[in-house]
């Protein structure tokens, strides 16, 4: 299911769509998927935590962004593909995933665009 997720970074406000995951997409996240079709990903936990992610069998780039319960963002990284751990620093309720791409790729320029 498509959901919105808005969120302000940088004093930019962003809305994206992306997929909420289940329990199995939250193990799959973007692995296997091709970089042209791939879309956002949304997991969202029932209580903050404190996870780490990685980016094996992922073979393009995707920008993490990790968000408290009100949508604040706790940290916003570039992943690279085959990353062995990857994590924000502080525990998160919320985590996109969005793939660098064509469809998403005015919002990872102003995501990492300087002020």
């Amino acid at each position: 299911m498509l959901k919105k997720v808005s969120f302000i970074y940088k004093g930019k406000k962003f809305d994206i769509g992306a997929r909420s995951c289940n329990s199995f997409r939250k193990f799959l996240g973007l692995m296997f998927t091709r970089r042209k079709k791939a879309e956002a990903l949304l997991f969202d936990f029932k209580k903050p935590v404190d996870l780490r992610i990685h980016s094996f069998f992922v073979f393009f780039p995707f920008v993490a962004v990790w968000l408290d319960e009100k949508n604040k963002v706790i940290e916003a990284k570039k992943v690279r593909p085959f990353a062995l751990s990857v994590g924000a620093k502080k525990p998160f309720a919320k985590l996109v995933e969005i793939p660098i791409n064509r469809k998403y790729s005015k919002n990872i320029k102003s995501l990492f665009s300087r002020r």
